[in-house]
């Protein structure tokens, strides 16, 4: 099963503008290629079975919504550690 998983993961991160791809970009620089794609793997594990449990369609995230929240913490803690430094913002 994880074979498979890996193998879908790794599909899904080819594809263009997708929230999976944005994940797997976002955890190569944290953990690497290999724990990427595992954990964009984990992804589409979680999503098959809520699809199943609640007999719903696939809603996919949308990209620029995961990109502006991952820049707003970025921002967050870039102002926090210039706080701990003593510059003022």
């Amino acid at each position: 099963m994880k074979a498979i998983l890996v193998e879908c993961a790794w599909a899904a991160t080819r594809s263009k503008g997708t929230y999976l791809r944005a994940k797997y970009e976002s955890m190569i620089g944290r953990k690497g290629k290999k724990k990427a794609l595992l954990i964009v793997g984990h992804k589409i594990l979680c999503a098959i079975y809520h699809i199943l449990k609640d007999k719903e369609e696939y809603k996919g995230f949308d990209v620029e919504k995961f990109e502006q929240r991952r820049q707003q913490k970025r921002i967050a803690y870039l102002q926090k550690e210039l706080k701990e430094l003593g510059v003022a913002i």
